[in-house]
């Protein structure tokens, strides 16, 4: 007989995200009970269907407290950061207070209230400019922008937690999230997008142009190169990697990609396919802070956790996307598109 997993509550902050809310939905199927933290900045409370939602910020510590006197949490799902690129190199200070001290606070609540383990998201932007591709989780970290740097901060103070047997970690490097919820219930809406694909399907419903920002790396068409990634399958790495830290504990750093670079100008040609429109482009310097090439090995995941991405194809993760953006065009709600810039 099979038994019958015991419902465990999960504090994930930043839920109400992109990113987030998937997970909370991969939560729930797998019978967990998430509470969402979140302070709505850039998150959608359309997008939480079920559990417990809080409207709060993680620099408020009372807040935090209350979360975890009130519900019975030994597991935190960590997406509550500012995430931009351009942004962190003008306003580096903005990413350390959140990305960095914000963080530190809610790991030194976790430890008053005896909570051990933690999922983070971090990203491939700790690398910097890669030394080879595929980038394993040996490469060094070398970050090139503010953003990058919060992230690889934040990994090492969690090693040092660790260290002192406070936390049990799992930390998972994304690279390019992308596509939405294959039943369609839930997307990618940021009130101010950066994300290459959500622009260039957005580009292909109104007919705007999309900027290329930069024809001239070291690529073999140009455009910069990046490894796309389906956000279910991200979001059931998620699940995975809470189902080891429950069952062994060993703390770990993953990466999270399908191995597969694809240029600027090939995601283009692929969303020309998949949404049968022409989409006009515009040329564009550099983004300062952006390397040429990013793609993952995520060999380590595979063999560890037995994860097997289920949409890898790059048309699948840009049929899911455009499903969802021609049933959302406006988002969840008046939040649409309005930035025209791209990043990784």
């Amino acid at each position: 007989m099979r038994k019958v997993k015991t419902i465990s509550t999960v504090l994930v902050t930043g839920g109400a995200g992109y990113i987030g809310s998937h997970v909370v939905q991969a939560l729930i199927r797998a019978r967990y009970e998430p509470i969402v933290y979140d302070n709505l900045q850039t998150g959608h409370r359309e997008a939480l269907k079920d559990g417990i939602f809080i409207i709060g910020d993680l620099a408020d510590r009372e807040a935090l407290r209350k979360i975890f006197q009130s519900h019975s949490i030994q597991s935190v799902m960590h997406f509550a950061a500012d995430c931009l690129v351009g942004e962190s190199l003008k306003d580096p200070l903005k990413y350390f207070n959140n990305n960095v001290r914000n963080s530190l606070q809610l790991l030194e609540v976790m430890n008053e209230y005896c909570a051990t383990k933690f999922i983070f998201s971090s990203s491939a932007a700790v690398y910097g400019e890669p030394q080879q591709v595929p980038i394993t989780e040996e490469h060094p970290c070398a970050p090139i922008n503010p953003y990058g740097e919060t992230k690889w901060i934040f990994e090492r103070t969690l090693q040092w937690f660790r260290a002192l047997d406070r936390v049990e970690f799992i930390s998972l490097r994304y690279f390019n999230a992308a596509g939405a919820d294959p039943e369609g219930e839930l997307g990618e809406d940021h009130a101010m997008e950066t994300h290459l694909i959500p622009l260039v399907l957005r580009a292909a419903l109104k007919g705007d142009p999309v900027p290329v920002f930069g024809s001239d790396y070291d690529t073999p068409d140009g455009t910069c190169i990046r490894d796309y990634i389906h956000v279910s399958d991200l979001a059931n790495a998620h699940i995975l990697a809470l189902e080891s830290l429950i069952q062994s504990g060993d703390s770990a750093t993953y990466n999270l990609g399908n191995g597969i670079g694809y240029s600027v100008r090939e995601i283009l040609a692929a969303a020309e396919r998949v949404t049968g429109k022409k989409i006009k482009t515009v040329e564009a310097p550099r983004r300062p802070g952006d390397p040429a090439r990013l793609v993952a090995s995520s060999g380590k995941i595979r063999k560890d956790l037995g994860w097997i991405p289920k949409y890898s194809a790059l048309e699948t993760i840009l049929e899911t996307a455009w499903q969802w953006y021609r049933n959302h065009p406006k988002g969840y709600g008046s939040k649409g598109a309005k930035s025209m810039e791209h990043g990784a």
